[in-house]
């Protein structure tokens, strides 16, 4: 009871509690981005997702639980529109990138990649827009680093 109690508390006022909370946000940005191209979470995203947030934060566990956290408070707000839409999403993520040169390190294609192919092979139009999403963050990144 005192995790899920902490862990609320951190999620709501994890811009003054995380250490380099920003970084974790960008994060989560990307990462929404992938997993709301389509406007739900399959279980296959999901477990992807898990696996994505603790391979970035190997040495601390609950940074990757409030990872995941805030892709599923990203999500939320996507899909009920409440105050952020996809369109609105993509802008922040490039004005951040163009703002804050050091999270143009933090767009790691090939972790998106593993979201990617949860993608279903039959709905060619989906999988056809999460492959523009990642060409748009390769593009950001390569922008970046000339």
């Amino acid at each position: 009871m005192f995790k899920t109690l902490k862990r609320g508390i951190v999620k709501m006022f994890r811009e003054f509690l995380v250490y380099h909370n920003s970084s974790l946000e960008f994060r989560a940005k990307l990462l929404t981005l992938m997993v709301s191209s389509n406007g739900e979470i399959s279980e296959c995203e999901k477990h992807k997702l898990k696996e994505i947030a603790h391979a970035i934060y190997k040495e601390d566990e609950e940074r990757a639980d409030l990872l995941i956290d805030t892709v599923m408070e990203y999500h939320t707000k996507i899909v009920t529109n409440n105050g952020l839409d996809f369109e609105h999403l993509i802008q922040l993520v490039a004005r951040e990138v163009k703002e804050v040169k050091r999270f143009c390190q933090k767009i790691d294609i090939d972790l998106l990649m593993q979201l990617h192919e949860c993608m279903d092979e039959e709905d060619e139009e989906e999988r056809l827009f999460q492959i523009r999403i990642i060409e748009f963050l390769e593009s950001l990144k390569e922008e970046c680093q000339v």
